[in-house]
């Protein structure tokens, strides 16, 4: 059970809960600061102050004076209002960290509302009833305002979810968990759609994907040297310790670690005096993205619990102050930053596909073909990896270099950190497409130099990679072969590395 309080939810343990399903409730003083916070709100209401969000309009309206009746109206208008997403649905797994998300914002007793609310958020966390969210429509400021209330209306029982393998009405599946819709009282609306959710849900997802990928890309970037007969000289210590990087040194010694005892690595002078940078620089390249990997992480976990609602009530309601912390612009940039270091380990792995099939570059057959011309072998396969690089290189263009005003002209400046996060995500799924081809091909070469002749680490990899895609002695239809092993990527293909990968960020 992972209690949530707040200020201390990791990404590990967000991890748990998204994948394995680990049951999630919230801490007892966290409540209480919620039901303190929610006194604070209702005492605003009674003594009819003026304050943004519980009697007042939003944006460019929040000069408009709401009557003390009228307050749940607004906020209920609010939600239908707003909950205009358009395009495909995130992924079940983001509105399920949406969910999460959101109810520990709210714990941290800064949003007024009752604990009903994140009592109710948990409920659908916990029966595996996620809302249907669409993905386009976001600023990434004034929070992820049409994401984010298409997850409220789950809660009010309106609109769709994905339940037990199937979209289905929101009522319909909380009746069959024994759960009432709510009816929003004063400032809850916006407390539940004013956050920057839907772009760190995506985000975190997103770099829990891209974490696994990156050590990935390093294991099957081993099998690509012992398919090349690449220099191992070139992950000597001295060199990486002499600049200093310790995500470039922590790397250099993953690729000894999984090249140890192998008898198709070379060294220095014995076939060639240097390879390719894409073989020889993998250290600097690899590492540079662990250090982006590195600096997202620490902008998420700061993120997945801060408090990004407006108004922000504090000391029981003693101040109760308008800010800007919807605003997504630090994930906003980690987003864009994360995205263009995933497209590079999608750009050099395509430069060793190529090292692989080119028979130019090698002296294996071309394009790794049992019969040349007659059969073309993993030629296509290497414009699949130009295709998705280049692809990958349009979706790499910042995000948060752009901003177009919204209401009215009252929210100048917005982040576009969903779009960011959405287009991260969309790499690394290309990225790992990449990958997959080049494992294709690596395993091919490493097996025609002679399996008996790999690593240890390396030989189990291809060992498993055989339990699903043959060798290529004819040609098939390949594009089955790289989906299947991009999905095993995905969800499954775990690789034990015998204490290798502990040395990392």
């Amino acid at each position: 059970m992972i209690t949530l309080t707040g200020s201390k939810l990791t990404l590990s343990q967000l991890k748990k809960t998204l994948y394995t399903n680990e049951p999630v409730q919230a801490s007892k003083e966290s409540l209480t600061k919620v039901k303190n916070s929610r006194k604070a709100v209702e005492e605003i209401v009674n003594q009819e102050k003026t304050v943004y969000g519980i009697n007042t309009g939003f944006g460019k309206l929040s000069d408009v004076r709401i009557d003390k009746n009228d307050v749940e109206t607004l906020q209920l208008n609010l939600i239908h209002s707003h909950a205009c997403g358009v395009g495909e649905p995130f992924p079940e797994v983001v509105s399920r960290a949406m969910l999460l998300l959101r109810a520990n914002a709210l714990l941290k007793g800064y949003s007024g509302v009752r604990p009903l609310i994140i009592d109710r958020l948990l409920a659908l966390l916990n029966k595996a009833i996620h809302p249907v969210i669409p993905q386009q429509g976001s600023l990434g400021a004034s929070g992820d305002l049409a994401p984010l209330s298409h997850l409220a209306l789950a809660l009010l029982g309106e609109g769709e979810v994905f339940y037990k393998g199937k979209r289905r009405p929101a009522l319909e599946a909380l009746k069959a968990e024994g759960i009432e819709p709510i009816k929003l009282s004063a400032k809850e609306g916006l407390a539940l759609i004013n956050g920057t959710q839907a772009m760190t849900a995506m985000g975190a997802v997103s770099f829990l994907e891209a974490e696994k990928l990156a050590y990935q890309a390093e294991q099957i970037a081993a099998v690509t040297m012992e398919g090349l007969r690449g220099i191992i000289d070139a992950f000597d210590d001295d060199i990486h310790q002499a600049r200093g990087y310790q995500e470039q040194i922590d790397v250099a010694y993953r690729m000894r670690a999984y090249l140890t005892g192998s008898k198709l690595i070379t060294k220095q002078g014995e076939l060639r005096v240097q390879d390719a940078y894409s073989l020889r620089c993998i250290p600097q390249v690899h590492g540079a993205t662990w250090q982006t990997l590195q600096y997202v992480k620490e902008k998420l976990e700061i993120e997945i619990n801060a408090a990004t609602d407006n108004p922000l009530i504090f000391n029981n309601g003693e101040k109760v102050i308008s800010g800007g912390n919807f605003h997504g612009q630090p994930i906003a940039l980690a987003m864009d930053f994360m995205g263009i270091a995933m497209a590079e380990l999608a750009n050099i792995s395509e430069r060793r596909i190529e090292r692989l099939v080119n028979p130019q570059l090698n002296d294996l057959p071309a394009f790794l073909s049992s019969k040349p011309g007659l059969q073309s072998g993993a030629m296509i396969m290497q414009y699949v990896a130009a295709s998705l690089v280049s692809e990958n290189k349009i979706l790499a263009h910042p995000a948060s270099v752009d901003s177009i005003p919204s209401s009215a002209n009252q929210e100048d400046h917005v982040s576009m950190g969903t779009i960011g996060a959405r287009h991260v995500y969309q790499i690394i799924e290309h990225t790992r497409k990449v990958v997959a081809i080049e494992l294709i091909c690596a395993a091919q070469a490493a097996e025609i130099r002679g399996k008996e002749k790999m690593a240890a680490f390396t030989k189990k990899l291809v060992e498993q990679v055989r339990k699903d895609i043959s060798p290529i002695d004819e040609d098939r239809i390949f594009s089955e072969d790289i989906e299947k092993l991009s999905k095993a990527l995905k969800e499954s293909f775990e690789i034990d590395s015998e204490g290798i990968t502990d040395k990392k960020i």
